[in-house]
């Protein structure tokens, strides 16, 4: 911990006599520092970034002349990987409002910095609708007169024409841009309001009080409930227009679901992996107790399990039906060596972190936590791969590597690189703690205090 007169003490910000009494005081609570804003070492994050950034898309532009089609699939990849960060921190951000706890507390502003990123998926989104011919059939046979040809000149199977045409209200470029539209709309209001209530609520003139805390939890519970059931209704439309529909014939009812879990997933990894990296610096290195960061690595046990329930569940569901337009989606994916990368998505995705997050000591572990949540981020990226590549006829059920398929390294390090520079500035726009929340002099209380 830092000297007294470096630090504030909550009820008594500005006076450091008060602070350094506090600290020193017998079993007394810890005191945060005056300044609450991001650590300097998160501008060299963010430099590190859009070099990456840089060095992907260099590598990714060189490789669109050899494989455009793969640059495609690896970008698809990609953007389900930031869209991912970015709406599931605004849908764990909402549920943290809506169930409270201390949790949520110190993981916040990390939360608001993910879901501030919505303008660069609008941006990211445009070229996605140019590289659209090269993923979707509803994009390559945008109507019936266009279906028919191509299933004349054999381009098209008797149930991937059926499906196209029933399915084209919601599949077709223009009724995805609308939807799309619909998604960006919610995604801009919702962590709008979100994010400027924050910061209103710590500059409340009666913070402290109980009846600010119960104002601006009431505001931001309300606003989060609807909101959570919303964002889950449009994350289904977002996984059967982007990810299902590569497939055209084939449909999960779990599928929507088992993305919102993945998004917790992959939030809650980065989320966390970012405090425990920013509690090697104030203010977090005061704020940071061992008891948070072990209910935080219990909520990311209970999303493994329930991430693997619900995507074993699909599958035995589908599986014991055997139905004809069903079961080839896993023929796709078990065949011709994909069995291979099948396993490993079960071990990556799921073994490795749940084995881990079982142990008491591990949790406590800065280390540790730091390297598993590091893996995770990368389980999620090869989970997207295993969902992405073998709906193209070139791969189904026929796993093979070649120079375009490291287009699913090159185009996330470049998207992501891009993501993680916007996420980083985020971060350190506004202060790392909020002081305006009940929770806040709880997490200054001594470990052993309950």
């Amino acid at each position: 911990m830092a000297h007294g007169h470096e630090h504030y003490a909550l009820e008594g910000a500005g006076d450091p006599g008060a602070a350094h009494s506090a600290l020193h005081a017998d079993h007394g609570p810890r005191v945060l520092p005056a300044d609450l804003s991001a650590p300097p070492v998160v501008a060299s994050w963010k430099t590190r970034s859009l070099m990456a950034a840089a060095a992907g898309l260099v590598l990714s532009a060189i490789l669109a002349f050899i494989d455009f089609d793969h640059v495609a699939r690896g970008y698809l990849m990609a953007y389900m990987l930031v869209f991912g960060l970015c709406g599931g921190g605004l849908c764990v951000l909402m549920l943290q409002y809506v169930s409270g706890g201390k949790w949520g507390l110190i993981l916040r502003r990390p939360l608001e910095a993910m879901t501030n990123t919505w303008p660069l998926l609008v941006a990211l989104f445009i070229p996605l609708l140019f590289m659209g011919k090269h993923l979707w059939l509803w994009a390559r046979y945008p109507d019936h007169e266009a279906v028919e040809h191509a299933l004349h000149n054999g381009l098209l199977t008797e149930g991937q024409a059926h499906s196209l045409d029933w399915k084209r209200i919601m599949l077709s470029p223009a009724s995805v841009c609308v939807q799309f539209v619909v998604i960006f709309a919610f995604m801009a209001i919702w962590s709008a309001l979100l994010s400027r209530w924050s910061l209103q609520r710590d500059e409340d003139p009666a913070r402290g009080t109980q009846g600010s805390f119960e104002f601006w939890r009431i505001r931001a519970e309300n606003l989060s409930g609807i909101g959570i059931l919303i964002y889950s209704g449009l994350l289904t439309v977002v996984a059967i227009d982007l990810m299902m529909s590569l497939d055209i014939t084939w449909y999960s009812t779990m599928y929507g679901l088992i993305f919102l879990v993945g998004q917790g997933y992959a939030v809650l990894a980065l989320g966390v992996h970012s405090i425990i990296r920013l509690s090697l610096f104030e203010p977090l290195k005061t704020a940071l107790r061992k008891t948070e960061q072990y209910d935080l690595g219990k909520f990311m046990l209970a999303f493994v399990m329930l991430n693997i329930y619900l995507s074993f569940a699909q599958f035995l569901i589908i599986w014991s039906a055997n139905s004809p337009e069903e079961i080839p989606w896993y023929l796709h994916r078990i065949g011709g060596g994909w069995w291979v990368i099948t396993s490993l998505n079960f071990i990556f995705h799921w073994v490795v972190p749940f084995v881990c997050l079982l142990s008491r000591s591990f949790k406590y572990n800065n280390r540790k936590m730091l390297a598993l949540t590091a893996w995770m981020i990368f389980a999620r990226c090869f989970d997207l791969f295993w969902l992405v590549e073998p709906n193209f006829p070139d791969a189904a059920a026929n796993f093979h590597i070649s120079a375009g398929t490291f287009a699913y390294v090159t185009v996330p390090v470049f998207v992501g690189g891009l993501w993680l520079y916007y996420y980083f500035t985020n971060l350190s726009s506004r202060p790392l703690i909020v002081l305006n929340d009940p929770h806040t002099a709880e997490v200054l209380e001594p470990e052993h205090a309950h």
